[in-house]
C-alpha cells in the first residue's frame, strides 16, 4: 500500500508508470515502483498480476 502523498497511481491506472521508484538497478535495466510494477530500459514493463506489456521504445530502421 502507497504512503506517498499524493498518493501513487495503482498498477492498472494509465499513469502507472508515474508511480515513485523505490528501487533502482540501473546495472540490471530495471526498477521497481510504489505500485509493484517492474519497469525495464527498453520501457517494457512487468505488472504484478504477470502481465507484460511490450516495450514501446521504437524499433531501429523503421
Amino acid at each position: 500500500m502507497c504512503t506517498h502523498r499524493p498518493t501513487c497511481p495503482t498498477a492498472d491506472s494509465p499513469d502507472r508508470e508515474a508511480a515513485r521508484t523505490i528501487a533502482s538497478h540501473p546495472e540490471q535495466g530495471w526498477s521497481l515502483l510504489c505500485n509493484s510494477v517492474l519497469v525495464f530500459e527498453d520501457t517494457g514493463e512487468l505488472l504484478p498480476d504477470g502481465q507484460v506489456i511490450a516495450p514501446r521504445r521504437p524499433r531501429a530502421g523503421v
